[in-house]
């Protein structure tokens, strides 16, 4: 491709309409993938929803994330800070120079960037939960669809749901009740 002199004398900051920082964010996002490739099997409809669903992937140490949920977590992250996204692609281009173990990412931050160590914690409530805190208080985003009750789904079910006719939780285990 050849720049025509005007363009060639503008500078090499916009190439067939890209800014640098365009295609770095691209290069970041597309190297952490690489370390996780399934995390970019769920389409994400720009860079920075792309990033959040890649530091959620290596945070919650999942390969699928519900997209929806994902939407809807971001959204209320963001709503709730509006240096998130660029929070999250500071993570993840620590991550990438220094290639930080996922189980370390959190005591790596604590320890040398303390300024951005809430935001996995945030996003783990968020993943964990189904809670992101608020100006106003917590803010219930998930229930039986957080982590901590799909993890143990196939032998619990989340706390309030009843597991058998009214008043069998009244009964004591073996004196006739369902549990026997």
């Amino acid at each position: 491709m050849r720049l025509s002199p005007d363009k060639a004398a503008a500078g090499p900051s916009t190439t067939a309409g890209l800014s640098r920082r365009v295609v770095l964010a691209g290069l970041v996002t597309a190297y952490t993938a690489s370390l996780i490739p399934w995390a970019l099997a769920e389409s994400a409809p720009d860079v920075d929803r792309g990033n959040f669903l890649i530091l959620s992937a290596l945070i919650a140490g999942r390969e699928g994330l519900d997209n929806e949920l994902a939407i809807r977590y971001y959204d209320a992250l963001l709503e709730n800070d509006e240096g998130f996204p660029a929070a999250v692609s500071a993570i993840l281009t620590l991550v990438n120079q220094h290639r930080i173990d996922p189980l370390k990412l959190q005591a790596f931050l604590d320890e040398s960037r303390p300024e951005l160590a809430a935001v996995p914690r945030r996003i783990a409530t968020a993943w964990f939960l189904g809670v992101v805190e608020t100006a106003n208080g917590a803010r219930v985003l998930a229930y039986e669809e957080a982590l901590n009750a799909q993890l143990v789904s196939d032998v619990l079910m989340p706390p309030s749901y009843c597991y058998g006719g009214y008043g069998s939780w009244a009964q004591e285990p073996g004196k006739g009740s369902v549990d026997g």
